[in-house]
């Protein structure tokens, strides 16, 4: 894990919101959800075995901000369980995926405490943490007032999803929903063509070419091309890393070395080879639906968008999907993303408001309500990112995603287990301006305004004056 501070890149706040909230634009107010549905008869008995007091911070009222999704609006269904248990007020706010982060800065900065906790992007913690606007957590595990130890069984949650909302070796925020990064492909074209998925990046260009056929309207493969630091730096990062990429020199982050440049090299040879025209503007749900259209061969993604290519309302490639892991890169890595939603606690808030917070977070987190959520969901959508090692090998929870396709389970699970890296991103407070140097880079590559080389060294130098401050 990068130490902060020995890297010297600690500024000051002025400069660090400065660089969270470039280019950040006036934010709509967004929609608070006030619907209450029943709680789709959640047990609520099983929370007493936590041992203890549920209803200690009973009257509080706390507004949770998460974003317009499936695995938030389960747990808003079930969230009357919440309240009937503790009597604790709680409401999610429904804010867009690119407005939500602004939002959290601007609120934790201005220590107003609207949001009691919200979905963090874990790159996120470094800033927060550097400026002390969440508290860390251990305090909170480690109190037997607030916290039934055992039964929360913290060490249950993904190894790596708890690296990654770490700092320094302490928690500050606790996952909710997430997800790993494995290879999709068309079992029947790869069938026919004699192939199997790649085990290496070489493999991987080489299947796409074997499979490669515009005028039938199948591309060889995608991946994501949109410009942004959760979009093409989403998927970038994981090829460097792979490549043997290290992220910094000493003190010194480095964005332009051989391995990155070689990892560019390829990346941007893929896509202009082998994806379809506009792969530049493409963000994983247009990959996704390509690929359930029947005019992709394969791709590299979040795991969770096979909820999309197995839908047969929307799918005309149901029951012709494989699944397998990353493949290896020259260094013989295979690094997935390591993606999730958290919840931290705002330091701004009052004590009683932070107890009731705590306990909002650990009911969100426990195996209990991540099983309401997802298998037991008396709904259509069912999560497919649960923070349990132990629902990740419940049948009743990979029963339900078995249908997916060959070898759904196994790859994920290996990618969870296997192949994460809490380092697959640079981890400093800078983030925000870093992300978006290096999004712009990757897609100045990719469109041949500059070369790979060229685009890197461009990055290099704005990085060094970002973190110069």
């Amino acid at each position: 894990m990068t130490d902060r501070k020995t890297n010297g890149m600690l500024l000051q706040r002025r400069t660090l919101l400065k660089g969270a909230a470039s280019g950040a634009v006036l934010l709509a107010a967004p929609a608070i959800l006030t619907r209450r549905a029943a709680a789709q008869g959640m047990d609520t008995s099983s929370f007493e075995n936590a041992g203890i007091d549920w209803r200690q911070a009973e009257g509080a009222s706390i507004t949770i901000g998460v974003i317009p999704a499936g695995y938030f609006q389960n747990l808003e269904a079930v969230l009357p369980a919440f309240s009937e248990l503790t009597g604790v007020n709680a409401r999610l706010e429904m804010t867009p995926p690119g407005q939500i982060r602004q939002k959290a800065v601007l609120d934790l900065s201005s220590k107003t405490g609207t949001w009691a906790s919200h979905a963090a992007d874990p790159m996120y913690y470094d800033l927060y943490v550097a400026n002390g606007w969440v508290d860390a957590l251990d305090g909170y595990l480690g109190d037997a007032k607030l916290t039934g130890q055992e039964w929360f069984d913290y060490e249950d949650i993904l190894e790596g999803w708890r690296g990654a909302t770490s700092v320094d070796g302490k928690p500050y925020g606790i996952p909710y929903d997430g997800e790993a990064t494995i290879q999709v492909y068309r079992k029947d074209v790869y069938d026919e063509a004699g192939l199997k998925p790649a085990e290496t990046l070489k493999e991987y260009a080489a299947n796409a070419a074997k499979v490669h056929s515009p005028d039938s309207r199948l591309w060889g493969a995608a991946l994501r091309g949109f410009k942004g630091a959760g979009q093409n730096m989403y998927i970038y990062p994981s090829i460097f890393r792979a490549f043997g990429g290290e992220w910094f020199d000493g003190d010194r982050m480095v964005v332009n070395s051989e391995e990155a440049i070689a990892a560019l090299d390829w990346y941007v040879k893929l896509l202009n080879g082998y994806a379809p025209p506009g792969v530049e503007n493409w963000n994983w749900p247009d990959i996704a639906d390509a690929f359930g259209q029947g005019t992709l061969g394969s791709y590299i993604d979040a795991h969770s968008s096979a909820a999309v290519i197995a839908n047969p309302e929307k799918s005309k490639v149901v029951g012709k999907i494989g699944f397998a892991r990353w493949p290896k890169g020259p260094s013989g890595k295979r690094v997935t993303s390591i993606w999730n939603w958290s919840f931290p606690i705002n330091a701004a808030l009052s004590e009683k408001d932070k107890a009731a917070t705590w306990l909002f977070i650990q009911w969100a987190a426990s195996k209990e309500t991540q099983a309401a959520t997802s298998y037991a969901f008396d709904g259509a959508y069912k999560r497919s990112g649960v923070n349990r090692t132990s629902l990740w090998q419940d049948e009743k929870f990979t029963g339900e995603l078995s249908r997916v396709g060959d070898n759904f389970i196994e790859a994920t699970q290996q990618s969870f287990t296997e192949d994460t890296d809490v380092d697959w991103r640079p981890r400093l407070p800078q983030w925000p301006a870093v992300g978006e140097t290096m999004a712009t880079a990757i897609q100045a590559s990719l469109v041949g305004q500059a070369s790979v080389k060229a685009a890197l060294d461009e990055a290099q130098a704005r990085i060094d004056g970002i973190l110069k401050g």
